[in-house]
Parts: structure tokens; C-alpha cells; sequence
């Protein structure tokens, strides 16, 4: 048998097997323990591993390759158990682990430069349910589809493997390990450069605040992995702070590179960073904020994060005591546009009653809660983020969560007004901050998402319970009639519910919400004025009713672009003392895109700036206007009409056409 030191592994790589030129070198954190062996169970051998310091236990074997499968024997209880850093578990979370040989994947990205904070567009995407198949083989032949509508990052929902045959993702156990659900490594490997090929980006979602409650060993080789004195919301914290906790913080560094150098992964989409609870001098999200980027080499890295209090140091540079991090999920927006298109502003959105004003102060300011009082939670809610430019920021109509949360599982276009999704859908798509669709949304899709987890027996009796009272926070959720009807989520029911039907792709009420998309992203991606990564003073707005309000995104030249939302009933102004209404110097705002046209499903439009009646807002719709040239001969002919004199009639058309 070959030896071979910890010291010889590649850098950056503390755990987990690493396959060499003639063998397989395994090292395991492993303090809790006296002994450890590992069992190779392709051949049966059994082989003592070597203790080191730090709690640390590592063994070259000689001969072993890619396929290998492993487990390990803890101390003499006569039991086997899969690697707590296993890459791969062919036969689920329970399982031997397997031996990855990373080196084999034949890439072709290599000039792909990776994905920057501006000019995103994302795509939240859920493998299993993506296609009827739920594998990354699958799922590629729809990237193009995806492509075309303006799609340029995927945000993948969390892969690393989970107990059950479906789950959303956030139950993972083995972190380095990809969801033998979905395909091989490989297969995810080549649904990355597949991404890479067609110009998309991919970032993934990962979770680094808990562990899933099924098929995670770790106690069993560690008591210093969580720390048992500070508690989140799924019970103990991850040790980033206390007692032993550098080698678990080398863990989780270790795994954000993994990704990012072994799957050519663009990023992160981190989940609940207010969980992760660290008092270190520098903040473990910083640490692996750092780690990622130095892991890209030439490529940029991009990494969101989710963080219910809306701190905003997240996004703030680590030499001011931020994270370095790129962009914050927005759920004011959402809140406010939900009960703006549904009209129920109860639980959690209570705080946001969906009125003008919240549209155009967060298209100026980006969260609309920076430390104001927060009725829901009895407390202040949100950090300044006044100076932060909209990159920082992620908005959404849709996500898992808040699709999920409305109990029946229904997208927004089928419980919200249609004209009003369609009128929202356009502020998502041309406003400032970063526009992420959730799958299927593109196209109206009308299969629902439900919570779904594979969990059995009592964890699953757990989760139902627990899902009741999560939605019971809604009060017309709470009634015994409502919580029966709600899909058992531990189903295989629920699960395959949710997956997309592609043949709605091109049907009539969905091809024209495709087209809707697809014009209102070019216009995003090509016009010379929505296209710019507008700062601070490059927007304003007006309030024009309770349910009604104009954005104005100033252009160098007094080249202006008008955006007119109105989520209610036909809205006329006369007058119209609103300054923001009025057109450049020597121009007339003509409409671009208006979200009733019928070719998006809409019942058609008329013109909002007339000549005589004023400003005509049609009902439940987003027109967006720019300045064209005025015709000369019709401002003269206005003229005549009005009986003007000559001298007067020369003066005034030149006043206008001026």
C-alpha cells in the first residue's frame, strides 16, 4: 500500500476523497472518535486510517479509482457509514459513497468569463420539476427556449443530495455531493457548459445554515459541528464561532471552491444568511465570499444572497466591514406587488398594502423598509440602503417560497387580476434592480408548486404539521376546510403536480405571455436608456392615484423613457399637473410597448397623451413611452384649426417645434 500525507492533497481540499495518479487519498474530520476505518466495499478490503491532529484522519489506498464505493466504520459499533464529505451517493444519502474522478469531464467553456452583477436577467429553476424526466439530460434540450425569451442566469435550487426521491432542496445532507435524482456529476457538469455554450449563466443556491434532519452522519463523526448554546430556526447553529470550529469553517470554504472550480459554477444564490450565525472578527460569509472569487480565477463571480432582516453590509465591501457580496433578494417587492395585483394584504403582508407610492420609492431606493417600524414583527425592519445602486438588489413576482405560501400552490396569474400581473410584469422587467422569473412563469405555466419533501413515517407526519402552521399564519388559510384541502406534501402527489407541461409552450394563453416577456427583456437588453445601470437621481416618479404612478428614467440628451403603471380602473387626468408628465423639449411621448395589446392577451389600449382630453390611463395596464420628433405640418394644421393668427400662428409652431 503507497502512503501519501495530507500534505500532498491539492490546496483547499480538507476532506473527502481525492483521487491521485495511482490511487485514492481519503481524509475525514473525525474528533469525536478513537478510530475510523474505511471500508472499500467494491472489493471488500477494510483499512485503518491514520489520525492526525485537529481531529483529523486520512489514508492512501493504493489502486483505488473512479466507482470505488465506500464507507466508513466508526470506532468498533459495527456499523458503516457514507463519507461526511462524499461527492457522490448513487444509492441515496444512506448509502456507500462514491469515488469522483473530477479530471475526467472533457469541458469546453474555457472562454466563458462568468457572470457580472449588471445587466442579469434570472431564472429560479428546480431540476426535478423542470421537465417531466427532472434530469439535467432533460432539462437541456429546454436552455434554448430559455435563451430566446432573455434569460441570462439560471439560479439553481439546491442539489446536494437529499433523502427521498424528490424534495426542494433545501433538506440537503452530503454538501459536495450533487443529487444522484437528477443524473451523475457529469450529467450536471455537462447541463453547465451547455449553459456556458449558449451564453447562460448558472449559480447555485446553497445552504449553509442546517442541515437537512434525514440521512446526515456528521454527529456521528463530529460533537463540534453545531453548536448547541446558539439556535436558529432549525435548531442548533452551524459551529462557524465556537469550539473547534476552523475545521468547519475550512468545511464550508472548501465546498463553496468545490463548486465553483470542479462544476464551473458562476455563483451562489445563499439561503437565510441571517441564520448563519458567526462573531468572528471576519464573518464566515466574507471568508467565503473571498474564497469563491479567488476559486473563479479570470471568471466573475456573482453571489445573492437571501437575508430576511434586509441587512444591507451584506452587499457592502469587505473593507468596510461588509461581506463583498453582490445582490439581496427583494421581498418588499414582491409583497407590495402581490397584494397590489391579488388584493390580500394579510400575514406576513400586512406591512405592505400594495399602494403607488411603495413602486416608486422602491424603484428610487431599492428595499422600502430601511429601519422603518414593522407591524407584523413588532419590531424595526431593514438597514439603509439608500446609496446602494439597483444591482445590489434582486426583484421577483414569484419565488419557491412565495408561490408555495399561498396554500393552494398557485402561480400569481391565476389567483391576481390578469391585466395587473401583465402591468406588474412589465415594472419587474424594465424597472432598475436585477428581474428574476421563476420557471415557468415565462409562459404562464399552469402547473402549481407545492412544498414537497420525501419524508416518511414521523419526520413526514413532522412536516405536515409543520406546514400546517405555517400557513395558518394566514388567517384565511388557518380554517380546518382550507388545511384539508392543502396537498399532502410528503405525496408523490404533489411532487409530480408541479412539474411544467412544455406543451403549453406555444398554446393560445401562454404564447402570448412568452411574447410579452421576450419584448419587454429586449427592450431591457437593447434600448439605449432601460439598458443602462442607472444610479441614484437617474429616476423619478409620481404618485397619480392610490393605484396608479409614472416612472421616468432620465437619458443623456433629454432622451427620457415614461413608464405608466396603473393596476385599477381607467384613470384619466385633466388636468395633469404632474411635471414627470411632460415631454422633452420639442418632442411628444409616443408609445413603445403598451401590456393590454392584444397581441400580449390584453384588450387593447388607447393613446394616454391626447391632444385635448388630457392623460388617459388605460385600465390594469404598463404603457412605456418615449420622445419622437413632432410632425410639423400637424402641429400647423393644430394651429389653424384653433384660429390663430399668422404672426401669432409663426410663433407658436416655432415655440413648439423648437
Amino acid at each position: 500500500m503507497a502512503t501519501q500525507t495530507a500534505s500532498q492533497r491539492p490546496a483547499g481540499v480538507p476532506v473527502g476523497p481525492v483521487i491521485g495518479d495511482n490511487g485514492t487519498h481519503f481524509r475525514v474530520w473525525a474528533p469525536k472518535l478513537k478510530k475510523l476505518t474505511l471500508v472499500l466495499e467494491t472489493d471488500g478490503r477494510s483499512v485503518e486510517m491514520e489520525p492526525e491532529k485537529d481531529g483529523y484522519f486520512s489514508v492512501f489506498v493504493a489502486g483505488v479509482g473512479a466507482g470505488t464505493r465506500y464507507r466508513f466504520r466508526v470506532d468498533d459499533d459495527g456499523n458503516l457509514y457514507p463519507d461526511p464529505a462524499t461527492q457522490s451517493q448513487p444509492e441515496g444519502v444512506h448509502g456507500p459513497s462514491e469515488v469522483v474522478d473530477h479530471r475526467a469531464f472533457k469541458w469546453t467553456d474555457g472562454n466563458w468569463r462568468g457572470v457580472k452583477c449588471e445587466g442579469q436577467v434570472l431564472y429560479e429553476f428546480h431540476c426535478g420539476i423542470f421537465t417531466p424526466e427532472g434530469t439535467w439530460t432533460a432539462a437541456m434540450e429546454k436552455l434554448p427556449l430559455l435563451k430566446d425569451v432573455g434569460i441570462t442566469c439560471l439560479e439553481i435550487m439546491p442539489v446536494a443530495a437529499f433523502p427521498g426521491r424528490w424534495n426542494w432542496g433545501y433538506d440537503g445532507v452530503c454538501q459536495f455531493a450533487p443529487s444522484q435524482n437528477y443524473g451523475t456529476p457529469d450529467d450536471f457538469r455537462r447541463f453547465i457548459d451547455r449553459c456556458h455554450a449558449l451564453g447562460i449563466g448558472a449559480i447555485l443556491d446553497i445552504v449553509y445554515n442546517h442541515l437537512g434532519p434525514d440521512g446526515n452522519y456528521i454527529p456521528v463523526f463530529s460533537d463540534k459541528f453545531f453548536n448547541q448554546k446558539k439556535m436558529t430556526d432549525w435548531g442548533a447553529a452551524i459551529n462557524f464561532d465556537g469550539e473547534q470550529s476552523g475545521p468547519v469553517r475550512e468545511y464550508y470554504i472548501a465546498n463553496a471552491c468545490y463548486w465553483i472550480e470542479q462544476f464551473h459554477l458562476d455563483g451562489f444564490r445563499i439561503d437565510a444568511t441571517q441564520a448563519i450565525v458567526d462573531t468572528s472578527p471576519k464573518h464566515i460569509l466574507a471568508d467565503i465570499t473571498e474564497a469563491a472569487r479567488k476559486a473563479g480565477g479570470k471568471r466573475d463571480i456573482y453571489i445573492i444572497n437571501e437575508n430576511e432582516p434586509q441587512q444591507t453590509h451584506l452587499v457592502r465591501p469587505i473593507n468596510e466591514g461588509g461581506f463583498g457580496m453582490d445582490a439581496l433578494w427583494n421581498d418588499d417587492f414582491h409583497h407590495s406587488a402581490r397584494v397590489a395585483v391579488c388584493g390580500r394584504s394579510e400575514g406576513y403582508y400586512r406591512d405592505h398594502p400594495g399602494r403607488a407610492q411603495e413602486f416608486v420609492s422602491g424603484a428610487k431606493y431599492n428595499y422600502i423598509y430601511q429601519g422603518q417600524r414593522y407591524d407584523w414583527q413588532k419590531k424595526r425592519r431593514g438597514t439603509p440602503a439608500l446609496d446602494l445602486p439597483p444591482t445590489n438588489f434582486v426583484n421577483f413576482l414569484q419565488n419557491h417560497d412565495q408561490i408555495a405560501n399561498s396554500g393552494t400552490g398557485q402561480r400569481l396569474h391565476r389567483i391576481g387580476h390578469p391585466g395587473s400581473v401583465r402591468a406588474m410584469t412589465a415594472l419587474l422587467l424594465l424597472g432598475p434592480q436585477t428581474p428574476m422569473l421563476f420557471q415557468g412563469q415565462e409562459f404562464a405555466a399552469s402547473a402549481p408548486f407545492y412544498f414537497f419533501a420525501d419524508h416518511q413515517s414521523e419526520l413526514g407526519q413532522k412536516v405536515c404539521a409543520g406546514r400546517a402552521k405555517e400557513l395558518s399564519q394566514f388567517p384565511s388559510m388557518a380554517t380546518k376546510a382550507f388545511l384539508e384541502s392543502v396537498v399532502e406534501p410528503c405525496s408523490e402527489e404533489a411532487f409530480l403536480a408541479c412539474k411544467l407541461d412544455w406543451s403549453e409552450y406555444d398554446k393560445p394563453g401562454h404564447r402570448e405571455m412568452v411574447l410579452l416577456h421576450k419584448e419587454l427583456l429586449r427592450l431591457r437588453r437593447e434600448d439605449p436608456i432601460l439598458s443602462r445601470v442607472h444610479r441614484r437621481g437617474d429616476i423619478d416618479g409620481a404618485v397619480l392615484s392610490e393605484r396608479a404612478f409614472i416612472l421616468r428614467f432620465f437619458g443623456p440628451d433629454h432622451d427620457d423613457r415614461l413608464l405608466l403603471v396603473n393596476y385599477s380602473y381607467e384613470l384619466a387626468l385633466v388636468p395633469a399637473p404632474e411635471p414627470l408628465l411632460a415631454p422633452p423639449k420639442g418632442k411628444r411621448w409616443k408609445p413603445i410597448l403598451a401590456t393590454e395589446e392584444p397581441r400580449f392577451g390584453g384588450a387593447g389600449i388607447a393613446a394616454p397623451d391626447t391632444e385635448n382630453e388630457g392623460w388617459l390611463f388605460t385600465t390594469h395596464c404598463a404603457t412605456l413611452l418615449a420622445p419622437a420628433p413632432i410632425d410639423e405640418a400637424e402641429v400647423k394644421t393644430r394651429i389653424v384649426q384653433s384660429g390663430t393668427g399668422q404672426v401669432a400662428f409663426d410663433k407658436h409652431a416655432q415655440e413648439i417645434l423648437s
